[in-house]
């Protein structure tokens, strides 16, 4: 037997040579030494004055513990006499330090041999932990040889030489095909650059678009734009995007396997294509560029891009098939069909047509959040009584815990904790400045960092062109990037400031804002079926201050400003998930206040209780909960050991059925408005900002406009208590919301 023993010099390898070098017997004899000598990780106490070397001398010399001890008064000097006090403690160490050696096993040490790992179960776990190298790693140490990806079975790839693009089409163009468009980005935008079509029979083309003729390039583009065609993609939107700069459409995708995998598990991280191509074909797909990829396309008879393209066209292809299968298992298909696949169109229209920005108005505002930092770091010195990094988390331990004597915080592996909520926590414990002004000096670099973003972010045409993500959240809200338009505070002063940058452009007269009014709250009450919670929103009063009314027992018009916002925190509290503790820290009260808050409103919205208890229950059983319009979301950790884990599962099944809806109803509700917008009015829908969609008026359309929003947004779904659409109208943003 050799242990594998760590330590300071790294992994030691203690065969019986290197116990015997070490401790100076062997293997069989270190439980007697152990027993002589003591073993402090057992708590074991050994002889006293008795050490490794002395215990070895004894053991070789009196040939083994039995002996030494039946010899005990032969052993000279003070070791000997210690050794004689503490016989017992010998006796007991032996008998506990001692391997158990008769036990009944049901297995052998055959059994325990390492055999192969179930291979998919592997490339699961890696997809969701993002491990790629790792895996190739991982195939080396299996004890049976893997059997390695078979090469794809397929035509050779067809480079379509001028002129030969309609024929091949009008060949080969009919039924399902896989379509991979070998695109490239510049100045924020998507440009296609070749096209790769795998069809139905086997055929492969390659369609170099520097080298389309005019008929080739009609051919094409209504091949593209053919409904009829139906078209296997990988990111639809990104297509779509690309295709449209070379001036053509795309239509008839029936499978967009990125937005399919999305929808089988939405928690998972990793959805591109040679992934995918693993996960369900048990192939090999290296999509990284090679050299000759950065050279012109010239010579047809040799393009490492070509074949490339070709087999991410035919893996798209054969990808259809299982993806769908799965789809009808976790009951999306029609979610992909239905809802994300129509959405990637309003959302490439959204990306292009972008927002006009007031550049000289968002300088200045760069300028006021620069210098506001400088103020805030004076004044932190200044209170502090001399200068100090406040962006070092070093420094700033220094000064918290040893200079000002704070109380501690979370301890991590650098110290004490000087995160945001952490110094918060802080600030209302001791309201010391210093906390006050580093706060704010951290509040404002957060600020200028989102304005320099911004003025980054602004295209030669003088608008921002966010991109929008689908499958970034596993509840199924869109995600905005490059820049981030989701993350500006919407309702603080300095977020308000910010907005006022983003106007109507060119040819337009304002903006409008249209957003669903308390959304969660309503599709809670739809779910939970709750009586009270219900007749609070047919009401027509103020919903937080009806409930406000009915959890302190007073009348509506006796219902005070803290009573509202401490019910209000505890209505959309439900809505995420939050415990007792949240609340009592989004409150800043005692947890004790913060759960009898929470038991007194359940008093009376016991239906909203019954709910929230059955829906963990149904997701234990289940594995997933469900959206109104059945997206599911898995949390595997629901039967976990490790109570954070689990707790947090418990969390994300309370608040996913309520977000998911949210984002499945305002998807539908772009996909009611798009369509009307294009038939009959100029104005534009620009973002799309979790509840709260943001258009671009014409002149002249004002009034018809938002009678279309507000009823197109009304008929997205229908629930058991009414949808409330809130409209406002300004020249910035800002000045649109309500």
């Amino acid at each position: 037997v050799t242990v594998l023993y760590p330590g300071r010099d790294g992994v030691q390898r203690m065969t019986p040579q290197a116990i015997e070098e070490k401790y100076g017997v062997t293997p069989t004899g270190y439980a007697e030494l152990a027993a002589l000598v003591g073993e402090t990780s057992d708590n074991l106490p050994g002889v006293p004055g008795v050490g490794p070397k002395t215990a070895a001398k004894w053991l070789t010399e009196y040939d083994g513990l039995e002996n030494l001890i039946r010899r005990a008064d032969q052993v000279p000097g003070k070791a000997g006499a210690s050794f004689r006090e503490h016989l017992e403690d010998v006796r007991r160490n032996k008998r506990l330090n001692a391997l158990v050696r008769d036990l009944d096993l049901t297995i052998t040490i055959g059994d325990l041999a390492r055999g192969n790992p179930n291979q998919q179960a592997v490339n699961e776990l890696f997809d969701v932990l993002q491990f790629r190298a790792l895996r190739d790693r991982v195939r080396e140490l299996y004890t049976e040889p893997v059997p390695t990806p078979a090469p794809v079975a397929m035509a050779p790839v067809t480079a379509i030489a001028v002129n030969q693009g309609a024929a091949w089409l009008a060949q080969h163009g009919s039924g399902q095909a896989g379509l991979e468009v070998s695109r490239s980005r510049a100045h924020g935008f998507w440009d296609a650059e070749a096209v790769t079509i795998a069809a139905a029979d086997g055929a492969i083309a390659w369609f170099d678009i520097a080298y389309l003729s005019p008929a080739d390039d009609s051919a094409l583009g209504a091949w593209l734009a053919n409904p009829a065609m139906r078209k296997i993609v990988h990111n639809a939107k990104q297509t779509l995007l690309a295709l449209q700069q070379r001036g053509w459409d795309l239509t008839g995708v029936v499978c967009d396997t990125e937005l399919a995998a999305y929808l089988v598990n939405p928690d998972r991280r990793v959805f591109d294509l040679p992934t995918l191509t693993e996960r369900y074909l048990n192939r090999t797909l290296d999509l990284a560029p090679s050299a000759a990829d950065e050279q012109p396309a010239f010579d047809f008879e040799d393009h490492p891009q070509m074949d490339t393209a070709g087999l991410a066209a035919r893996a798209l292809a054969d990808l259809a098939e299982p993806l769908e299968a799965d789809l009808k298992t976790k009951g999306a298909t029609a979610l992909l069909s239905d809802i994300e696949i129509p959405l990637t169109r309003v959302l490439a229209n959204m990306e292009t047509t972008g927002i006009a920005i007031d550049q000289p108005f968002l300088a200045t505002l760069h300028r006021q959040f620069d210098d506001r930092v400088g103020e805030a770091e004076r004044l932190a010195w200044q209170s502090l009584g001399h200068e100090t990094n406040l962006s070092s988390p070093k420094q700033l331990q220094i000064v918290l815990f040893e200079e000002l004597k704070m109380p501690k915080t979370r301890r991590t592996k650098s110290g004490y904790t000087t995160d945001a909520e952490a110094l918060e926590r802080l600030y209302v414990e001791t309201a010391h400045p210093f906390l006050e002004h580093l706060l704010a000096h951290r509040d404002q670099i957060r600020l200028r960092q989102t304005v320099e973003g911004l003025i980054k972010a602004i295209g030669e045409d003088g608008r921002i062109h966010t991109t929008y993500l689908q499958t970034v959240a596993a509840t199924g809200r869109l995600s905005s990037a490059d820049p981030n338009l989701q993350n500006i505070p919407t309702r603080t002063p300095a977020g308000q400031q910010i907005r006022q940058a983003f106007v109507a452009g060119e040819g337009y007269d304002s903006l409008m804002t249209a957003d669903y009014s308390q959304i969660e709250m309503r599709i809670m009450a739809h779910l939970s079926g709750d009586v009270g919670l219900i007749e609070a929103f047919r009401s027509g009063q103020d919903f937080h201050t009806v409930m406000a009314s009915h959890v302190f027992h007073t009348d509506p018009k006796g219902v005070t400003p803290a009573e509202r916002s401490r019910v209000k925190a505890v209505n959309y509290g439900l809505a995420y998930g939050l415990s007792a503790y949240g609340l009592s820290n989004q409150l800043r009260i005692p947890v004790t206040e913060a759960r009898r808050l929470m038991d007194e409103y359940f008093e009376h919205f016991g239906g909203v209780r019954d709910y929230l208890t059955a829906l963990v229950a149904q997701a234990r059983n289940t594995g997933y909960t469900e959206t109104l319009l059945g997206r599911r979301r898995y949390l595997a950790d629901l039967g976990s050991a490790n109570r954070t884990r689990r707790e947090m599962a418990e969390r994300m099944a309370l608040n996913a059925p309520i977000q998911g809806s949210a984002a499945d109803i305002i998807k539908l509700a772009m996909l009611k408005v798009a369509p009307r917008l294009h038939k009959d009015f100029r104005s534009r829908l620009l973002l799309q900002v979790h509840d709260e969609l943001v258009f671009e008026i014409a002149p002249g359309e004002q009034a018809s406009l938002e009678a279309m929003v507000r009823e197109a947004m009304a008929e997205a779904i229908e629930l058991s208590v009414p949808l409330e659409i809130s409209v406002g109208v300004g020249p910035t943003w800002a000045s649109a919301a309500h």
